[in-house]
């Protein structure tokens, strides 16, 4: 019988990272959110992550929109799927192509993301929340793991429902808010012209920058908006 590091259990690290995650969706959906699942090498874990979440076990527990996207193109699929305020949960290991792709353009689309998998770990900072089994064994998919990792986002989301005065996000009442200012914010250029300028997508939906600090730029490339302008380009992958 395979042991992985699930069946040793919950450390306190992973144990907190479940909770942070679990709170997260639980404001998110609140919010309206719609969460999107993936798992381009073992889609039967997106499909089952959407069923948990849209389909309660529980009487009495609600509903939440969840949708599985599987499919060749995930990175488009995504795009055109996701709104600012939802989630996108990844189910892989750390070097799949897409979903690296995926985490990278999500805070240009305003997207919260949760990224399950095991083995070598994805870079600091690829996503919001990283539920991950330090287990290099290439058949820990296969196991339980990533089910009950899903299956406690499930329960804990609910339990944070509970607390509803905890769910909302609080507004801003002065005349001037440092937290709400301008400030460096991820974009994905969706057209450019000729003349300096880009049509490019942020979490505050379609902007339009001017380029010429980063000329040339092209559809579906990365850049830092600042006031209105691309101050910097992000590079990386695909």
């Amino acid at each position: 019988m395979t042991s992985t590091a699930i069946d040793r259990g919950l450390d306190t690290e992973l144990a907190a990272d479940l909770a942070g995650a679990a709170f997260t969706l639980a404001k998110r959906f609140a919010a309206g959110a719609t969460m999107w699942s993936i798992a381009p090498s073992w889609e039967p874990h997106a499909q089952h992550i959407a069923v948990e979440f849209v389909h309660p076990v529980i009487m009495g527990k609600r509903a939440l929109p969840a949708v599985a996207l599987t499919g060749p193109e995930l990175v488009d699929l995504v795009r055109v799927s996701v709104r600012p305020g939802d989630i996108v949960v990844a189910v892989s290991g750390a070097d799949d192509a897409q979903v690296r792709s995926v985490m990278r353009r999500s805070p240009a689309w305003g997207a919260t993301t949760i990224w399950i998998g095991s083995g070598e770990r994805p870079d600091a900072g690829m996503a919001d929340h990283v539920l991950w089994l330090d287990d290099p064994d290439p058949r820990v998919p296969a196991t339980g793991g990533f089910v009950l990792f899903y299956h406690l986002l499930w329960e804990l989301t609910h339990v944070c429902f509970e607390h509803s005065g905890l769910l909302t996000t609080p507004q801003c009442t002065e005349d001037v808010c440092v937290t709400c200012s301008d400030e460096g914010r991820l974009g994905e250029v969706v057209t450019a012209s000729a003349d300096g300028t880009a049509v490019v997508r942020t979490a505050r939906g379609l902007e339009d920058v001017v380029t010429t600090l980063v000329e040339p730029v092209g559809a579906g490339e990365l850049v830092v908006v600042h006031a209105g302008t691309a101050i910097s380009r992000v590079e990386g992958d695909k």
